[in-house]
């Protein structure tokens, strides 16, 4: 098949979506598609004369690595010659419509919005993973929040803060503050007293005019990949210092991540039980990974549910996957053959 990977973008987890989409369009070169890697931000800038030739040439496969601190995106916005304000580059549109099928590589708000989903199904391009319902519900924390509770899952309580609001209410303390829409743990921070709390909610309005506050729950951090309804063998992660923020998750050695989590066969069961009842009760579709604390007492807590999480052979659900059995390139195939079965 010809394969557009789209990855890249204007969000804070660009790095991490570039490395997701390298690895993901050398799998399917492996598979024996025709894979082409574009950044959504910059577009097709090659020359052609039909858009379905670009599948004809070797693009080559670049090497990627994570910096330690997030991207400066005003930096990438300085690199691009084209002229308009538009978050998609140049002929975008019109190769991506030449593809068999788009594989969303992109993390973050460029790809888990919706925005970029609702575009190609009016455009009747065909891509990977979540529609755009699904894709709008989990993105934004605090109506996820609010499914949960309404669909019994458990979830900390937690409210939203206007970066207008003249006066911000009091939590319970500790608690978790973040972008109510980010994503990597980006402007994520765990404040034990007020100034804390006051200080984590200017570094959450950092990033977007919203911050979510959520009680924190003292736990194990554990997250479980769910593929077509059914659930992977969960995985834990052990920060070796601090929690699992951005860097913690994307520099090698920061973290100890097991798989399968060392948990009894019935919490297990919970955990993946669970992970379903969210990628329910959001109405996601083809692929998703939920984030949960398990505190001492065995309850499984609902942080949030990412709808294109991290894919490379080393990120959370491929992991998870491999433990099922699943390898990466296959992983990749899956994904593609599973979101096909939607426009059939």
């Amino acid at each position: 098949m010809n394969i557009i990977v789209l990855c890249g973008g204007l969000s804070l987890e660009r790095d991490v979506s570039l490395k997701s989409g390298t690895l993901i369009a050398a799998a399917l070169k492996q598979n024996g598609h025709r894979a082409v890697l574009v950044d959504s931000f910059f577009g097709y800038t090659g020359s052609y004369d039909r858009p379905e030739d670009i599948f004809e040439k070797d693009q080559g496969d670049a090497a990627v690595s994570i910096n330690e601190d997030i991207p400066d995106l005003q930096a990438v916005k300085a690199m691009r010659n084209q002229d308009n304000d538009s978050s998609i580059g140049d002929n975008l549109v019109e190769v991506c419509r030449a593809a068999d099928i788009v594989f969303m590589a992109l993390h973050g708000s460029d790809g888990e919005s919706g925005k970029l989903q609702a575009l190609f199904d009016i455009e009747g391009i065909r891509y990977t993973g979540c529609g755009s319902l699904g894709s709008v519900l989990a993105m934004n924390k605090e109506v996820a929040k609010k499914i949960f509770q309404q669909s019994g899952i458990l979830t900390p309580d937690g409210f939203a803060v206007n970066i207008r609001q003249e006066k911000r209410p009091e939590p319970t303390l500790p608690c978790v503050v973040k972008p109510r829409s980010g994503g990597s743990s980006v402007g994520t921070s765990i404040a034990n007293t007020a100034e804390e709390y006051h200080a984590a909610l200017d570094m959450a309005f950092r990033f977007e005019d919203w911050a979510l506050v959520e009680r924190y729950v003292k736990g194990r951090e554990v997250d479980v990949g769910v593929i077509m309804g059914r659930a992977l063998p969960p995985i834990e992660i052990c920060p070796k210092s601090g929690f699992f923020d951005y860097k913690n998750k994307y520099q090698s050695g920061m973290t100890d991540e097991i798989c399968p989590a060392d948990f009894s066969p019935e919490l297990t069961e919970r955990l993946k039980q669970s992970a379903v009842d969210v990628y329910n009760a959001l109405m996601l579709e083809i692929y998703a990974r939920m984030d949960f604390i398990v505190d001492e007492n065995g309850d499984i807590w609902c942080l949030e549910a990412n709808t294109l999480p991290g894919m490379t052979p080393t990120s959370l659900l491929p992991q998870e996957a491999a433990a099922d059995g699943i390898d990466y390139n296959s992983l990749c195939e899956l994904i593609i053959t599973e979101s096909l079965k939607k426009y059939r």
